[in-house]
């Protein structure tokens, strides 16, 4: 295995932080990307140099919103500096909103696409000159099972946010693929426990349309809706499980890397969709004579 620069984005807390460690303890060299740092992550910030220094690994954090344009490109212009490449991406950096969706304003849905899929799609922009230029490199989406799998009521948003965010990572993978670079889709399932994506979701911001919905024939819902996807979940679901299998992704040999992971305790379907669609992709590919496009090209 040889050591990479890698950034994780949305690092702060969750699979992020999960995910930076995890790779930080396998020998990687590992930027942990997050917003104000100096301000309220700068206690993250702290703890983050604390733990690198007594598990004697080399994680470092850096400033990058990704909802900013410029602060995407200074992020990526500090490690290139500070590290002098970067070989690996992990796009993580996610929100989560909770409701009905006719109760949240456009805004709001414009604030989950603008975390969701701008975020990647700026840090992509920052990042891929310099990794076509060196003719190899992998990312490495986060996605969700919401996309293709049992979709529960309520989270409209989110799951309309990452199944935009799974498409256009499966484009870009083609598009990648000639200058050397890879791609693998992590499938989470619902980890109700173990992160605080569910405690920390969004609410909608019309709170009187929340209460027509509560009042009227979708009263307990939302409850009956959590606890059911909780009861899906096995006791000994670990999320920092979707953090070792990103390990085990970036350990493999470049061009032997799998296109799309699932790591499901729930399994709520996504993987026998994905399965079909992803087939059908491959036979498209090949159907119009692109189908070197499905693997990424070995440059000298």
């Amino acid at each position: 295995m040889s050591k990479q620069i890698i950034l994780v984005t949305g690092a702060s807390s969750g699979f992020g932080l999960m995910t930076a460690k995890a790779l930080a303890e396998a020998g990687h060299t590992v930027y942990a990307s997050m917003r104000e740092t100096e301000g309220r992550n700068a206690p993250r910030v702290a703890e983050v140099a604390v733990w690198s220094k007594e598990h004697g690994v080399d994680l470092r954090t850096v400033e990058l919103d990704v909802q900013s344009d410029a602060s995407a490109e200074s992020g990526i212009v500090h490690v290139l500096k500070d590290a002098g490449h970067l070989d690996v991406i992990v796009h993580n950096a996610g929100h989560m909103v909770f409701g009905p969706a006719e109760a949240f304003t456009p805004d709001q849905f414009i604030q989950q696409y603008d975390v969701n899929v701008l975020g990647a799609h700026r840090v992509n922009r920052s990042a891929l000159p310099h990794m076509r230029g060196q003719g190899k490199g992998l990312l490495v989406w986060v996605g969700s099972s919401s996309t293709r799998g049992g979709t529960p009521p309520f989270l409209a948003p989110y799951f309309a946010a990452k199944a935009a965010m799974d498409a256009l990572a499966v484009s870009y993978s083609t598009e990648l693929a000639r200058w050397g670079i890879e791609t693998t889709i992590m499938v989470p399932g619902a980890f109700t426990k173990g992160t605080n994506h569910f405690a920390h979701s969004g609410k909608p911001f019309d709170e009187a349309r929340v209460a027509e919905y509560e009042a009227g024939p979708y009263a307990g819902v939302a409850d009956q809706a959590l606890k059911g996807l909780a009861g899906l979940e096995p006791a000994d679901a670990d999320p920092a499980e979707v953090a070792r299998e990103i390990v085990r992704v970036v350990d493999a040999p470049f061009g032997k890397r799998p296109f799309r992971v699932h790591v499901d305790p729930s399994q709520d379907g996504a993987e026998i969709v994905n399965g079909v669609a992803d087939r059908m992709r491959r036979e498209m590919y090949r159907n119009i004579g692109l189908d070197d496009l499905l693997h990424p090209r070995v440059n000298a």
